[in-house]
């Protein structure tokens, strides 16, 4: 049986995030810079809303946070917009960034089944619909970070966003749970269409 309360529940409960997966984004924002101050950042499927306070934290007072989910987003902020939506509708006009966004994150996961095969399939579903607003709405050199479940599909996945990026690296982070299949794609230095 699952430790519900383990380490990284009871640190986010203390430090005030709303959930645990914030130890996930930290970890890779101190090793990679994925966000800086006064970024424009999309996350995708946002809810409860720990990644987006932490984005928050890293884009300070000149950056934005847009953070999207159908369910409701827990935090707020100076400088967090929320939407309640569809993650992949298209975004309200004036929260359109002239020159794009400079990071776009999707913490975002299916209702899983229990069945592995079929539970793959749709995170790839989700993170493909992410890939394609990644590749809409990011600036040049912009970094996309997505969570996805592994499966046979994943190698497929990897090989489109080389495509789209310079630099795809795979990254399971100390938070996620070591039973867990979710792995998360790192891709930055989104590259000009065509190159």
């Amino acid at each position: 049986m699952k430790k519900l309360h383990d380490f990284y529940f009871l640190k986010a409960k203390k430090e005030g995030f709303l959930a645990r997966s914030i130890y996930k984004l930290q970890e890779v924002q101190e090793k990679y810079h994925i966000m800086k101050s006064g970024d424009w950042v999309l996350d995708l499927g946002a809810a409860p809303g720990s990644w987006t306070q932490y984005a928050s934290k890293i884009v300070g007072a000149t950056g934005r946070v847009v953070a999207v989910d159908l369910q409701p987003i827990r935090c707020s902020g100076g400088n967090i917009i929320t939407l309640q939506q569809d993650a992949f509708d298209p975004l309200p006009e004036g929260l359109l960034p002239a020159e794009g966004f400079q990071a776009i994150l999707s913490d975002m996961a299916p209702k899983t089944s229990g069945h592995r095969e079929l539970d793959h399939m749709r995170s790839m579903a989700l993170v493909e619909q992410a890939l394609n607003t990644a590749m809409r709405l990011l600036t040049r050199e912009g970094t996309f970070f997505c969570k996805v479940f592994q499966g046979k599909d994943l190698p497929a996945f990897v090989e489109q966003c080389k495509k789209a990026f310079d630099v795809v690296k795979l990254i399971k982070p100390k938070g996620s749970r070591s039973e867990s299949v979710e792995i998360f794609v790192l891709c930055s230095k989104k590259k000009e269409k065509g190159e």
